[in-house]
């Protein structure tokens, strides 16, 4: 078994928040990790979940999982020792139901000399006013969408042939 890893202390309450929001942590991710105030949306669940990791407050990230939220909360033994550096939200969209919601992100992380990320794109419900992490929907980076249009198969064949597309390259 690992030795237990050691807690990085919080930040102070002027010192710039870990999520990356640019304001401090006494006003971003500070009084949602000290449970004085509910988080408004999705994305600021997000950060400071991203928070708790930066700073290995395990219980925060235990009430905020759906799965876990409602279960008493058990020390982690053998918690990884990973180095968060910082997070980058690329997207908080609204789901199709009114409590649902996706924020796509990625979280970075030290590993040895160089810098990894972890990309994903997180589901989050609403349940009695709180916003709760559910399920990543994708992990890696978002499929690239052509930026050109899809051609039919009775249009004229992009190559210039002169014939139908499902005549010539179509097949």
């Amino acid at each position: 078994m690992s030795p237990t890893p050691a807690v990085p202390p919080l930040p102070t309450a002027d010192s710039p928040c870990p999520c990356g929001s640019g304001r401090t942590f006494g006003e971003c991710c500070g009084p949602v990790l000290e449970q004085k105030r509910v988080p408004a949306t999705a994305e600021e669940l997000m950060r400071s979940r991203f928070t708790a990791h930066v700073v290995r407050d395990y219980r925060h990230l235990h009430r905020t999982y759906l799965p876990t939220s409602r279960q008493p909360y058990r020390e982690e033994t053998d918690a990884a020792n990973i180095t968060w550096t910082r997070l980058v939200v690329h997207a908080h969209e609204a789901g199709l139901k009114p409590d649902t919601a996706f924020v796509d992100f990625s979280a970075y992380y030290q590993d040895g000399d160089a810098e990894q990320a972890l990309q994903e794109k997180a589901e989050f419900v609403r349940q009695d006013g709180r916003w709760l992490y559910t399920r990543a929907v994708r992990t890696g980076p978002p499929p690239i969408k052509s930026s050109h249009p899809k051609v039919g198969r009775n249009d004229p064949c992009p190559c210039g042939s002169g014939k139908k597309y499902k005549h010539c390259c179509g097949r």
